[in-house]
């Protein structure tokens, strides 16, 4: 069963939803997802973990108390803290993030190891640890260009070219469930804000890689099997190398976490508690 809650925290109202039972589990999701939007890996980890999601500021059901600005990698990270001191306070938790929700995880783990078991950060899509930075970033921006001059379709298009074939079919759903339908009015408006307000932000992040040194035995960098040779893949393999972590390998491409969700979750437990099933 899902519950639902609102929390208050500076400059929003989060909606978050938790599930299940057992240790603290925080999910991110990347830009422009939800909560809902993790629900097929989140339903999958329900039976050993107490599974917290939420709709990111500005997005879906959360609520801005002021105009959108550029996001920060920090302030998403303050929220995801707040988050966890509000759903479990004093306890320990485990983190996993998908794409930017990666991004968050890294910062999150950096700046309070002393809150998080476990982290996993899934293809964080950062730039700016690549040797070709500048190029990686000035695709962004370009990509934003094509948005400001000629809208989100010809963005979407832009955007594909150059990342590659990463996004694969998720498995349909017929009937669609309204909690699904839904999902897909809100990610279809979220879309085009993290186009405008969080790629480019959060591509430009510089993880402090001496503070994750000092926990790397409590963080997961990991990749999609069908992502391998596309950019998604490159941050996560190279911050494994720097960081002397093994690249954990997940089934599916980017959005792997919606296309498998059951291995995911199994991976998961694995990594976090040393169980499969």
């Amino acid at each position: 069963m899902i519950t639902s809650h609102r929390l208050r925290v500076p400059g929003a109202t989060l909606h978050l939803e938790t599930r299940g039972a057992g240790p603290l589990l925080l999910l991110l999701p990347g830009a422009g997802g939800d909560a809902a939007a993790l629900d097929p890996v989140a339903d999958a980890l329900a039976a050993t973990f107490t599974v917290l999601t939420h709709d990111p500021r500005g997005y879906s059901r959360s609520t801005l108390d002021g105009p959108r600005t550029e996001q920060r990698v920090d302030v998403h990270a303050d929220d995801a803290l707040r988050l966890l001191d509000a759903v479990g306070p004093g306890e320990p938790a485990y983190v996993a993030g998908a794409s930017s929700g990666a991004i968050v995880t890294l910062d999150l783990l950096a700046r309070h190891p002393g809150r998080l078991r476990g982290a996993l950060a899934h293809e964080p899509p950062l730039w700016s640890v690549l040797p070709d930075a500048a190029e990686q970033l000035a695709f962004f921006q370009d990509v934003y260009d094509t948005f400001t001059a000629e809208g989100m379709e010809a963005a979407g298009e832009r955007f594909m070219r150059g990342v590659g074939p990463v996004l694969l079919p998720v498995p349909p759903q017929d009937p669609l469930p309204e909690r699904a339908r839904t999902l897909r009015e809100r990610l279809s408006a979220n879309a085009p804000l993290a186009l405008r307000y969080e790629h480019r932000s959060f591509a430009a992040y510089v993880p402090d890689l001496d503070a994750l040194a000092a926990v790397a035995d409590r963080l997961v960098l990991a990749a999609g099997t069908g992502t391998r040779g596309h950019l998604p893949y490159r941050p996560a393999a190279l911050l494994a190398d720097r960081l002397g972590l093994p690249l954990a390998m997940f089934p599916g491409a980017h959005n792997g976490w919606s296309t498998h969700p059951a291995e995911t979750a199994e991976l998961l437990r694995g990594h976090f508690l040393g169980e499969t099933r």
